[in-house]
C-alpha cells in the first residue's frame, strides 16, 4: 500500500495542477527495495484530482497541444483520452504513442482503433473489455471520435 504527502500545489491556467510531495511503501519500497523510505515525488492531476502523469507531459498535453485530459471511464484511474477544442478532436494516448480523431474518421483494416491490448484469452473471459471498433466504423459525430480514442487508448496501453 502507498502512502503519499502533499507538500505544496501549482494551479496552472492550461488546466492541471501539479503536486510535490513524497510517498513511501508500506513495507519494501519496489523501487530501491529499501523498507519504509519516503521518495520525493511531483505529479500532475486534472483540477477534479484525476492522474495524468508528470508535470511535462501535464504541459505538453494541456498547454502545448490544448487537450483537456479526463478518464476513459470511471473505474480508471490514469487519465488516457481528452478534447481539443480548437482542433474539434478527440485524443487517446499512453507511454507509447498519441493520436487524435475528429468526425469523418473511419477505423482501417490494421489501425489500433481496431484491434485491443488484451489476449484472445482474456477476451474470452471479460468480453466487455474489448473497446475495439469495426473496420469501416466512421465518426459522424464527437461521440463516436470519443470513441475511436478510447479504443486506441485501450489498444495502445
Amino acid at each position: 500500500m502507498m502512502e503519499q504527502q502533499i507538500k505544496r500545489t501549482r494551479k496552472f491556467k492550461a488546466g492541471y495542477h501539479v503536486h510535490h510531495g513524497r510517498q513511501r511503501f508500506a513495507g519494501v519500497d519496489p523501487v530501491t527495495g529499501k523498507k519504509d523510505e519516503w521518495t520525493p515525488m511531483r505529479w500532475a492531476t486534472t483540477p477534479e484530482g484525476d492522474y495524468i502523469g508528470t508535470s511535462r507531459w501535464a504541459f505538453r498535453l494541456c498547454k502545448t497541444r490544448g487537450i483537456v485530459p479526463e478518464l476513459a471511464s470511471p473505474d480508471h484511474n490514469v487519465c488516457s483520452i481528452g478534447f481539443c477544442e480548437r482542433e474539434q478532436k478527440w485524443y487517446g494516448w499512453s507511454h507509447r504513442a498519441i493520436y487524435g480523431f475528429g468526425v469523418g474518421d473511419v477505423v482501417s483494416e490494421g489501425d489500433l482503433t481496431a484491434t485491443t491490448g488484451w489476449t484472445d484469452e482474456y477476451l474470452a473471459e471479460h468480453p466487455e473489455e474489448d473497446a475495439s471498433l469495426p473496420v469501416g466504423f466512421r465518426a459522424k459525430t464527437l461521440d463516436d471520435a470519443k470513441r475511436m480514442a478510447v479504443a486506441f487508448a485501450e489498444s495502445v496501453s
